[in-house]
């Protein structure tokens, strides 16, 4: 692929850098995808090819052609200051993170629900000609992203293998817009093991959970980088339908129905459904809705920034 990076500045890269930070941001929270933020911020054509170019040839290519062609080919530069954003945000964010779902779930959720609903239609308008076939695919993508995160959360263990293997499959959940890397994680019983590892730096467990996203990224970036190539409108609009289906997963206020687990710190997991607010919990209506507010401005506002640095950014 042809690489920008030798035309970028550095308030280029301070820019990547900060979109990579709002990637893993929203990587952490289940509900929530990377590849949303991606998509609303302008990279996510050059991320979905950045990944899908990489190849085990690129080794002897850096012993063939040297270590600055091989760097510039990959598009080093790009991916490299992304995902120092993403890591950054992993590090200062993760323990934060895990407060407010234990503590402040109702408002954090309103964030994210008003972050993703403000996201639809700014997907949708990448999509060319919104004809019958391609508003099947959206009316598709809704009812699957609806029921992958209607599904219950199972027990999980904390394994090497097993999160490598959640891991893999989460990645790729990751880079599809509507699709929460974390909430795949939720659902395969692996999400407190993998916060649990990254609080507290377990690196055996963190270069498992690494080493499986890799792979899937990699194996999974190539496919939708296809079908992009393809058939662009029916895939956004299958995307477009993914994030306005897992709004259902974001929505503030939950019912829970039976316990699943008990952790060893005494947090329990309950399976939920969503619920209206009930009267007790009418004094956090006007929060959680400023909450959602926040959100759908920070999405606008992220979206304008990139539109108007698009060509220093593509």
């Amino acid at each position: 692929m042809n690489s920008p990076s030798s035309s970028r500045s550095f308030r280029d890269y301070a820019l990547i850098w900060l979109k990579g930070m709002a990637m893993g941001a929203a990587d952490l929270v289940p509900g929530v995808s990377g590849g949303t933020v991606a998509l609303i911020t302008g990279i996510y054509d050059e991320l979905l090819g950045t990944i899908a170019q990489l190849h085990p040839r690129m080794v002897s290519d850096l012993f063939r052609n040297g270590l600055k062609a091989t760097w510039k080919e990959a598009n080093a530069p790009f991916i490299a200051t992304l995902a120092g954003g993403i890591l950054t945000s992993v590090a200062l964010l993760s323990k934060l993170l895990h407060h407010l779902l234990v503590n402040e779930k109702e408002a954090l959720y309103a964030f994210f629900f008003g972050l993703v609903a403000a996201s639809v239609p700014l997907v949708a308008k990448t999509v060319a000609n919104w004809k019958i076939p391609q508003i099947g695919l959206a009316v598709l993508g809704t009812a699957i992203a609806a029921a992958i995160t209607s599904l219950p959360v199972s027990m999980g263990s904390d394994g090497h293998f097993f999160l490598a293997a959640c891991a893999s499959i989460a990645a790729c959940a990751m880079i599809l817009p509507g699709i929460s890397g974390s909430f795949i994680l939720l659902l395969l019983g692996a999400y407190g093991a993998v916060i649990g590892a990254l609080k507290d730096f377990d690196v055996l467990r963190i270069g498992a959970i690494a080493g499986g996203a890799i792979l899937g990224l990699l194996g999974f970036s190539k496919l939708l980088q296809k079908l992009l190539k393809k058939a662009r409108a029916q895939t956004l609009a299958l995307l477009t339908g993914f994030l306005l289906g897992s709004l259902q997963a974001l929505w503030p206020w939950k019912k829970a129905l039976s316990l699943l687990y008990t952790h060893s710190d005494g947090r329990e997991t309950w399976s939920q459904t969503n619920a209206w607010p009930s009267a007790e919990s009418a004094d956090i209506l006007l929060p959680c809705a400023a909450f959602a507010l926040l959100g759908m401005l920070m999405v606008t506002g992220v979206s304008r920034l990139g539109s108007s640095m698009s060509t220093s950014t593509s």
